[in-house]
């Protein structure tokens, strides 16, 4: 008779250098079967890298002790990973877009060494009945390309399965989700966990880490801080716990701000996405617009610079109707624009820093003869990474080189550099770590003391309610209320956006 053993997985002592830099410093990790479980700490703390030893992908430095499911390994392989039942599903889902859902799902099973035909037929049952497991409906002849992120992740879930997994790590499994399609992705956690499968979360999205979490393992500088029961624990607690600070969140809002209006939108609207939205933003003035995913907001910031054409309704600038025919036109007005896609749309990630920072202001670094000077471009780059306090190793590096958190920043510089009268940012610290989080207000406050208008789009309800001066919720593309965070606490917003 064989009893299950304690732990799905067990390290001790896990350390990983990369050249002169220690990645991970002895690192102990445990997780139980059917346990889920947040892996938590800020970008560059270690988390990919202990991923990544647990999978085969690093090596670990002498003196690690690796057991999986009971048994002692001494040197685990990828292959040996996903034979033993260790799946990841990482931020991209690797999966092949233009394959149907069940090839996908099945990709693993039936690839091998050789070239071989294959019957789609002859494997569809088993992939059935894993959807069936996950109590979810899929057209199996869909091509992935035609599916939206949720059901995406739901394929990537169920190849893990097909492989029969023991253990899979979820990367920002949310990060694309609204919230119907998280809630249904937390279903599906739950499921996994009561049918023996262990989940492990890392998220910076730490309200839903602690809701379907049990315990959470905080790493810091790539050394171990501790394993911490979710139950009783506070975003407050964890992220001071991940940072070694400690955070206090503050109503910011400055009452009663008498300016001119910078944008006046009256009655805008865009069928199917948006209606008879009215909305105005003063110099000086940070306002907020919240609400669920898909009620609007992003729609409503393209209409205004220019991406999309609104159907009815006016847009005034400075007090001046304007009618933007792309966002080169809003740009030129004085609009900038700081998109929620940082990685495809807010940069181009194997260019360098300096590349990105100039992007928008070509025009003014070159010289009578239409070349790039490089002593302006150079001046410009050192001055908005020194304004910005971006961090940096040169600013010839690639600019996926660098944190989320120093990313955005670089979107913060290349829009400054157009020095814009209005800026929107659009859930500005997507993938940010929550100590990079307060330093980005930092910026946005400062701008608006500068007399910026800002619009701040989230669905973070905290980010908004202490970082704006007031705060509109938005649902099913209409505005229906006014949140001043100086006579309102953040649980009333909560349960407003939430109700």
């Amino acid at each position: 008779m064989t009893t299950d053993p304690e732990w799905v997985l067990s390290l001790e002592n896990v350390s990983k250098n990369f050249g002169g830099v220690k990645a991970l410093t002895d690192v102990s990790f445990q997780v139980k079967p059917g346990e889920v479980h947040c892996l938590a700490g800020e970008n560059g703390c270690g988390k990919s890298t202990l991923i990544k030893i647990i999978t085969g992908v690093y090596t670990p430095s002498p003196g690690a002790k690796l057991n999986i499911l009971g048994k002692e390994i001494d040197h685990i392989t990828p292959a040996l990973a996903r034979e033993m039942g260790i799946s990841v599903i990482w931020q991209d889902l690797a999966l092949f877009p233009h394959m149907s859902v069940a090839e996908n799902i099945s990709f693993d099973e039936v690839v091998g060494f050789w070239p071989k035909l294959v019957r789609t037929e002859s494997f569809k049952p088993k992939v059935e009945a894993i959807l069936k497991r996950l109590n979810v409906e899929m057209d199996l002849d869909e091509p992935i390309k035609d599916l939206p992120i949720a059901q995406r992740q739901i394929v990537a879930i169920a190849r893990a399965l097909m492989g029969n997994a023991k253990l899979i790590f979820m990367d920002e499994p949310t990060s694309s989700l609204t919230q119907s399609e998280t809630n249904m992705l937390m279903r599906i956690v739950q499921k996994l966990s009561e049918d023996g499968v262990a989940v492990v979360f890392v998220s910076h999205r730490l309200a839903e880490v602690l809701a379907i979490s049990s315990q959470v393992t905080v790493l810091r500088d790539g050394h171990l801080v501790g394993v911490f029961p979710t139950e009783g624990m506070t975003q407050t607690k964890l992220a001071e716990l991940m940072t070694n600070l400690t955070l206090v969140n503050e109503v910011t809002a400055t009452p009663d701000i008498d300016t001119e209006s910078i944008l006046e939108i009256e009655n805008l609207s865009r069928e199917n996405e948006f209606q008879n939205v009215s909305l105005n933003i003063k110099k000086g003035e940070i306002v907020g617009l919240t609400g669920l995913i898909g009620a609007g907001r992003t729609e409503l910031a393209h209409a205004v610079i220019g991406m999309t054409k609104p159907t009815s309704g006016t847009i005034r600038l400075g007090g001046k109707e304007v009618n933007f025919s792309s966002i080169r036109d809003a740009i030129l007005e004085g609009i900038a624009y700081v998109s929620e896609d940082r990685l495809s749309l807010g940069l181009i990630q194997p260019q360098s820093i300096a590349d990105n920072i100039v992007t928008t202001v070509l025009n003014r670094i070159l010289t009578f003869m239409g070349f790039v000077s490089d002593k302006k471009k150079e001046s410009m780059v050192n001055y908005w990474i020194k304004e910005l306090a971006i961090r940096i190793g040169e600013p010839s590096d690639a600019v996926s080189t660098l944190s989320g958190g120093n990313q955005q920043r670089v979107v913060l510089a290349k829009w400054l550099a157009t020095e814009p009268q209005l800026m929107i940012l659009d859930n500005p610290t997507v993938g940010v770590d929550v100590g990079a989080r307060a330093g980005i207000f930092r910026i946005v406050k400062s701008l608006a003391e500068q007399g910026m208008g800002i619009l701040l789009i989230s669905d973070e309800v905290h980010e908004v309610h202490f970082n704006s001066d007031r705060v509109l919720v938005m649902t099913n593309g209409e505005i229906n209320l006014e949140h001043n965070p100086l006579e309102h606490s953040v649980e009333q917003l909560e349960s407003i956006v939430y109700a």
